[in-house]
């Protein structure tokens, strides 16, 4: 999807539905398109906030990339009403790190996603995990949390991250993706901590929902979320077909495959293919497809 004409909106509160609104952080980016989104939740007195975002302690001179000012922006957005519970879906550093801060001004609890703290193995291909997370509560899948006239629960979707969490809001069945489901782009599953089988087994659960809107934490709003979610299981198999067929001519490794596999890709997103492709190797090797030797993949029949 290409990026919307400027300017994009940030730290205004937008009207999403009734009970829905959401605040752009400044942190544009090639893997944050237009920046993170942070909903706000419930229209009466009191309301929870889905992903807070950046903390915004970037060098100074630079807010338009580090989301400073985003944390004031939620606080001149929620008004008077009173903060129950910052919900964090996952803990990359484009969606937690302001819970803290948000916590210390609105003392409202940390409610959502378990602490992840994960040293990789290779370049990241998005933001970092966020080592200073902590929640007060951690929500299974399941577990609800509510408010005045809102209700949301959790819907475990590991695979982008194993912590990953949805939020579904039972008034007006609309779900909150964070970044297993993006309005703009596929995710991307970086091992370690990424797991392909079971990003493709949320998507299953996904698409056995029966959803209204999704709300994603990057991209605009999917209003055909079971068609979308089937077009995404479909191009994640044909990415795994593609892969089979590329090592069963020649075994090779990932940056022949990402040349193979990924024509005009923008230079910047080469790390982020490799991990993708990386993923899916994984999952096809558990699968006993395919084997390494060293940096090289092959089929196991070659």
């Amino acid at each position: 999807m290409d990026m919307p004409p400027k300017p994009w909106p940030f730290g205004l509160a937008e009207r999403c539905e009734p009970l829905v609104r959401r605040v752009l952080a400044p942190n544009p980016s090639p893997y944050t398109f237009t920046g993170t989104q942070t909903y706000i939740v419930g229209a009466g007195t009191d309301v929870a906030v889905i992903d807070p975002g950046p903390a915004g302690t970037g060098v100074a001179g630079h807010a338009a990339t580090n989301g400073e000012g985003h944390v004031e922006a939620i606080v001149a957005a929620v008004g008077a009403a009173h903060v129950v519970a910052i919900c964090c879906t996952h803990t990359h550093r484009d969606h937690s790190p302001a819970a803290a801060p948000l916590k210390a001004l609105t003392g409202a609890p940390i409610i959502g996603c378990a602490a992840l703290a994960l040293s990789d193995d290779g370049p990241r291909a998005d933001a970092e995990f966020d080592p200073a997370y902590a929640p007060d509560r951690v929500l299974r899948d399941g577990e609800a949390l509510s408010g005045d006239g809102w209700t949301l629960r959790a819907v475990a979707t590991p695979g982008h991250t194993s912590n990953h969490l949805c939020f579904a809001l039972e008034e007006t069945s609309a779900l909150f993706t964070g970044d297993h489901v993006m309005g703009w782009s596929t995710s991307v599953v970086s091992p370690p901590d990424g797991d392909m089988g079971a990003y493709m087994k949320s998507l299953e659960r996904l698409h056995d929902r029966a959803d209204r809107v999704y709300y994603p934490a990057h991209g605009p709003a999917i209003t055909n979320p079971r068609q979308l979610v089937r077009g995404m299981l479909g191009h994640r198999r044909s990415r795994e077909r593609q892969i089979a067929k590329l090592l069963a001519a020649q075994a090779r490794d990932i940056p022949a495959l990402v040349a193979a596999m990924y024509k005009g890709l923008d230079p910047r997103l080469t790390g982020a293919a490799g991990r993708s492709v990386l993923a899916h190797l994984i999952d096809l090797e558990q699968r006993g497809l395919v084997v390494r030797s060293g940096e090289t993949w092959m089929t196991m029949n070659a």
